[in-house]
C-alpha cells in the first residue's frame, strides 16, 4: 500500500491519467466523472482531453449542473440505467459516490462496461469498516441534515446518503476487483473532512477505543487507482 504522506490525492489521479495519455501516444483521452455534481475532474492541461459527466436527476443536481464549464457534456439519470457507452471511456473518476448509493456493484459493473480495455477506473471512497464509517452509517438522518446546513457551502443541496454497502471498503473493493479479474495497482489510505479534527477526531478515537480497534481512527478514506486488463483471455466485463 502506498505511503499515504507520500502522494497527493489530487496528484494521484492526475499522475496516472498523464501517464495513460504518454501511453496512448497523444491520442486524446475520454474521462467520464460519475457523481460530477459533487466531484470537479482532474487539472488536465496541455492533455487533449474529453470529458464528460454523469449524475442522478435531482432538481439541485440539475440546477448546480447548468452552471458547470469544466465538463463537455453531461447526462443526469439513475446511475443504473444512465448512457454509459460500452468501452468509451480512457479512465473513469468515482468520489465519494460507492458509499452514498444503493445497487452499488451493479453502478461499478456499468461503469467498467464503459472502459476501453487498460482502461482506468479512478477511485475515492469513504471506508465502511472505519470508526468514521460507521458513525457516518449510525448517524440519524435529522442529525445529517443539521450538520449539513451548518457545515456546508451548498446549502441548495442535500446531504448525501449514507448507504455504505459492502463493497464500499478496502477490503469489499478488493474483492470485488479480483472477481472481475481487476489489477488496483495503487491503493492510499489518508484522513479528511470530519474525521480530521475537533469533535469529529475526538468522536472517532473514542469508537476505535470502544471497538479494541475494530473499527479503526486511523484513516477513513481510501484512494484506489483500478486497472481494467488488456488481455482479451481476461474475464470480459
Amino acid at each position: 500500500m502506498a505511503d499515504v504522506w507520500s502522494v497527493a490525492r489530487g496528484d494521484l489521479f492526475e499522475q496516472r491519467i498523464r501517464e495513460q495519455w504518454t501511453e496512448q501516444l497523444g491520442r486524446r483521452l475520454d474521462l467520464l466523472v460519475a457523481g460530477c455534481a459533487h466531484d470537479p475532474p482532474p487539472s488536465l492541461d496541455t492533455i487533449d482531453a474529453r470529458i464528460i459527466g454523469i449524475d442522478e436527476d435531482l432538481p439541485a443536481i440539475r440546477a448546480l449542473m447548468t452552471e458547470r464549464a469544466d465538463l463537455d457534456s453531461w447526462s443526469l439519470g439513475d446511475l443504473r440505467s444512465v448512457p454509459v457507452p460500452p468501452r468509451s471511456f480512457d479512465a473513469i473518476q468515482v468520489t465519494f459516490l460507492v458509499e452514498r448509493i444503493h445497487h452499488a456493484e451493479l453502478v461499478l459493473d456499468r461503469l467498467l462496461n464503459g472502459l476501453r480495455p487498460g482502461g482506468l477506473l479512478l477511485l475515492r471512497m469513504r471506508d465502511r469498516s472505519t470508526a468514521y464509517g460507521l458513525c457516518d452509517r449510525l448517524t440519524p438522518g435529522w442529525v445529517r441534515r443539521l450538520l449539513w446546513s451548518r457545515l456546508s457551502k451548498r446549502e441548495s443541496m442535500c446531504p448525501l446518503p449514507a448507504v455504505y454497502e459492502p463493497v464500499s471498503s478496502r477490503e469489499g473493493m478488493h474483492a470485488f476487483c479480483l472477481m472481475r479479474g481487476l489489477m488496483v495497482s495503487d491503493d492510499v489510505s489518508s484522513t479528511s473532512g470530519p474525521a480530521m479534527a475537533g469533535i469529529g477526531s475526538a468522536i472517532v478515537r473514542l469508537v476505535d477505543k470502544l471497538s479494541r480497534g475494530r473499527f479503526t481512527s486511523s484513516y477513513d478514506e481510501v484512494t484506489m487507482v483500478i486497472r481494467k486488463p488488456q488481455n482479451h483471455f481476461a474475464r470480459l466485463i
